[in-house]
């Protein structure tokens, strides 16, 4: 059986997969950074030219669907690589900036 899905468990596996191919030491946070842009403006690239409309069916598509669930994948993992590198705790850090924007952002 299957250990279930978690933040920390993810980090740990990208962590190994890195350590076994010698990668750590190109994982800098300016490194990470970088691909971390990258993938995502390869996530951007995917709507670049849809309508409005096409952007919301795209996961309709099964090939456009796997090349969206792909760059999502990637953006998160060098996301969850650049916060593992610089001791960020990703949940906490999400939940206090949520805090912020609904200080700064009150509800009418």
């Amino acid at each position: 059986m299957t250990e279930p899905l978690d933040v920390a468990g993810l980090q740990r596996r990208l962590a190994e997969f890195a350590a076994a191919r010698d990668w750590q030491p190109y994982h800098t946070p300016k490194n990470l950074a970088a691909a971390l842009s990258v993938e995502a403006s390869e996530l951007v690239e995917i709507f670049q030219w849809l309508t409005p409309q096409e952007s919301e069916r795209v996961m309709d598509d099964p090939a456009s669907a796997a090349r969206v669930r792909d760059e999502v994948a990637d953006v998160l993992a060098y996301l969850l690589q650049l916060c593992e590198v610089l001791g960020i705790d990703v949940l906490a850090a999400l939940d206090a900036k949520i805090d912020r924007n609904g200080r700064r952002f009150p509800a009418p």
